[in-house]
């Protein structure tokens, strides 16, 4: 059952964004807020989100669709396959470092776009939502880094 909720589609009485890691722990009033800060855009396939080298300024979510995270002239062969619910670029929420991949759409997608200066407006606002977001943020990053480890680790 698709539902309408303040201008944003729902389903089945929960907010599209509650399937990703990044919001599900948020109540359905906690994911209206963030809505108010999140762009929704979409992408053809192919089309090229962000590119390496970019300033990074968002992150991303996919609410439905793929993408692909490449280096720079090798989208034959992606570094990684993302799907609906999987978030990307969140280092744009963090830092201004240039982005070290390109984000490509896979497939005909739509994304919820998280820009720094929305999120650091949430923060001032919604300081307990805010540092909900944060600390899966961490956890992401944390599960990462210990992959990336366990990774250089093995022969």
């Amino acid at each position: 059952m698709v539902t309408w909720f303040a201008g944003k589609q729902e389903q089945n009485g929960r907010h599209r964004l509650s399937g990703s890691a990044l919001f599900g722990q948020l109540s359905d009033r906690d994911l209206r807020i963030v809505d108010g800060f999140i762009h929704y855009r979409q992408f053809l396939a192919g089309e090229v989100i962000f590119d390496a080298g970019e300033e990074g300024q968002a992150l991303y979510v996919i609410v439905h669709g793929k993408v692909a995270i490449c280096l720079p002239g090798q989208h034959e062969s992606p570094l990684a396959a993302l799907q609906d619910n999987d978030f990307f670029g969140e280092l744009g929420l963090l830092d201004d470092w240039p982005r070290s991949a390109q984000a490509r759409a896979a497939a005909p997608c739509e994304l919820a776009v998280l820009f720094r200066g929305d999120f650091e407006r949430l923060m001032a606002s919604h300081g307990r939502i805010a540092s909900q977001i944060a600390l899966q943020l961490a956890r992401h990053l944390g599960r990462r880094l210990r992959q990336m480890l366990q990774q250089a680790e093995s022969p």
